[in-house]
């Protein structure tokens, strides 16, 4: 069976998504597997790393929309592509990394060519399509034609039935997972935590794209509170994005600089000490109008390596943990609630440690990417027009 998937979100990348379909992919018959993946700053650099069969093509469309001459261009490029690729390799069935804008243009070429194709949902992109007629009957048309949907939880699931319409037959739940030989406790190690700029600072660690849903703001706003307790307290941030503006200008408004640690995009290799050195790891979503976690893939990553997490009540991320065994879910649109957790946390070691064993057992138990491979394949095995 030839597989080609289509993503613009892919490493090098930083997002659960992108490292989903990295894991999944690399993981598959490499004779069989294609993928046109989206453009992106190192790219060039990165895949000289690994012997994937990948293009790249640009799909970060300034709009999602066809209707205009520019968005409908965009969309006939990428079809063009997709097409080529799929004659000459004779592919069997075509993976969408998303619905759109990639999900729209499998689709077309899908009905055209007469081969089935499968698409990914993972939760926030549905808002985006509730806001605009045009995306929302771009998002009905892709679903409706497609063999499979893939939801990244049951959460996701809930709403593609309730909102969308998607029926249960062409339903599919598979969670992201997480390396686990990768991701693996170490021992706090003085000489890294210098390195990284934080000596013995206790600290808190968000790992993530910085978006509103994310909730990076709140814990900046809860930083006074716990500085109270935790006077040598550091917040330590890795991630860029469109609230990095907004996000500096409140750390100089609540004077914070000395007590929070933008890192921006950080290696793999950096991002995996922070994972391991740090004290407690928070994603402290919430829904911000309509904008949701889907699942919450940095909370596998946090716990596999052995470290207890927070995380906001909104949308997926009760499936990414366990709550009060491996970390803890509170109500994130309140600061105080969100001071109040981390705090009990921070200043309780033995809770901590237990929580600690319990998220790496968790993790392993349950998101060990051989495994996933294994549930992934069998769905895509059953894929048929």
């Amino acid at each position: 069976m030839k597989i080609l998937l289509v993503t613009e979100v892919f490493p090098p990348q930083s997002g659960g998504s992108g490292r989903w379909f990295w894991e999944i992919y690399r993981r598959l018959e490499p004779a069989h597997t294609r993928i046109i993946a989206g453009t992106q700053p190192g790219d060039l650099h990165f895949d000289q790393t690994h012997e994937l069969h990948l293009e790249r093509a640009q799909m970060s469309f300034p709009s999602w929309g066809i209707a205009s001459w520019s968005g409908f261009w965009n969309y006939r490029k990428l079809a063009q592509r997709i097409t080529r690729i799929v004659k000459d390799q004779s592919t069997d069935q075509i993976h969408c990394g998303k619905v759109l804008p990639e999900g729209f243009v499998v689709s077309r070429v899908a009905k055209r060519l007469k081969i089935p194709y499968l698409c990914y949902v993972h939760g926030e992109e549905l808002n985006i399509a509730s806001g605009s007629r045009e995306l929302r009957w771009m998002t009905r048309s892709t679903f409706s034609s497609a063999s499979t949907i893939i939801a990244n939880s049951q959460n996701t699931a809930a709403l593609l039935r309730d909102e969308w319409n998607v029926c249960d037959g062409q339903l599919r739940v598979l969670h992201p997972g997480v390396d686990i030989a990768r991701f693996r406790p170490v021992d706090r190690d003085p000489d890294v935590r210098k390195a990284l700029g934080w000596n013995d600072r206790p600290v808190i660690l968000t790992v993530g794209r910085l978006q509103k849903r994310k909730g990076h703001d709140q814990l900046i706003r809860a930083m006074p509170q716990l500085l109270e307790k935790f006077p040598n307290l550091l917040y330590s941030i890795v991630g860029d994005g469109p609230e990095r503006h907004d996000l500096g200008q409140l750390v100089n408004q609540l004077n914070l600089t000395n007590s929070i640690d933008f890192r921006g995009e950080s290696s793999d290799a950096e991002m995996l000490q922070c994972y391991q050195q740090c004290d407690l790891f928070a994603l402290p979503n919430r829904t911000v109008d309509g904008d949701f976690e889907g699942f919450g893939m940095v909370l596998l990553e946090a716990q596999s390596c052995g470290t207890p997490v927070i995380a906001g009540k909104s949308g997926g991320t009760g499936e990414a943990m366990r709550h009060d065994e491996t970390g803890v879910r509170v109500n994130c649109d309140s600061v105080d609630e969100l001071a109040h957790a981390i705090g009990r946390l921070l200043v309780n070691e033995n809770l901590r440690r237990g929580m600690c064993s319990a998220g790496r057992q968790w993790a392993v138990d349950n998101f060990g990417w051989s495994s996933l491979v294994t549930q992934a394949t069998a769905v895509f095995d059953g894929v048929d027009i």
